[in-house]
């Protein structure tokens, strides 16, 4: 069971750093040694214009924004389109960029743990993640399946509390697409290679490769599929807009 008198502190917390401190120990005490607390204006807002708070090591937090790992993070992209919890587990992060992140995110003591939505009632858009170093396992799912409830409601007091330390930060102007890149992309987005691209649009594979370097240098991304999720995530394309 959770202390409601714990969770009425992060309410009554008189600043910033003791808001952390509080929050930090909520999750310690569900026995997650580490957590992150991120939130945009909306779900088309930039990631990069995120209120984020964690005690995750600095070192992979900073990896982490560098490399644009919110773009292809599936426990952010899952967040996106439901308001289920996602426990991790090997699978999650069984696809290519996934992959990569996962083991870097294990090097930081940060193996299991499990993501819970954040949809606030003005449209805000954000995620919840309680994290350790044990490896996954039925038994550590089990747990994390009996905490659930005492999550959700650190995560929903989280949210709360944590408004009046959100200074909204200017928007940057989504970029500008051109309408071939844009075409580029949704076929990306549909699972085409450059060479199928190329066949489909009438481009050689050569220029269909050249859209998509300006596309990955607009959105400031080293992959083709950051540059699709990041697209999404901007509602520039959506997965519907793929040709049928």
């Amino acid at each position: 069971m959770i202390d409601t008198a714990l969770l009425l502190d992060l309410l009554d917390a008189p600043n910033e750093l003791t808001w952390c401190e509080r929050l930090f120990g909520l999750a310690r005490d569900q026995g997650f040694g580490q957590v992150l607390f991120a939130q945009v204006a909306s779900r088309h807002a930039r990631f990069e214009n995120a209120f984020v708070r964690s005690n995750y090591s600095s070192e992979w937090r900073s990896r982490y924004d560098a490399n644009g790992f919110a773009y292809v993070d599936p426990t952010v992209g899952h967040c996106l389109s439901s308001t289920l919890p996602i426990v991790w587990a090997p699978s999650t992060f069984s696809k290519g960029a996934s992959n990569a992140l996962y083991e870097e995110a294990s090097a930081h003591g940060i193996r299991s743990g499990v993501t819970l939505p954040v949809h606030g009632p003005q449209g805000e858009f954000g995620v919840m993640s309680f994290a350790c170093d044990e490896r996954p396992g039925s038994a550590l799912t089990r747990a994390i399946a009996e905490a659930l409830p005492g999550l959700s409601l650190i995560r929903d007091y989280a949210f709360a509390s944590s408004a009046r330390f959100r200074e909204p930060k200017p928007e940057i102007e989504a970029p500008r697409l051109t309408r071939r890149e844009l075409e580029v992309l949704q076929w990306v987005m549909a699972g085409k290679s450059s060479w199928e691209v190329a066949r489909i649009t009438g481009c050689s594979e050569a220029t269909v490769n050249f859209h998509l370097a300006n596309v990955r240098q607009k959105f400031g991304v080293n992959t083709r599929q950051q540059a699709v999720v990041k697209a999404i995530a901007l509602g520039l394309i959506t997965p519907e807009d793929h040709h049928r």
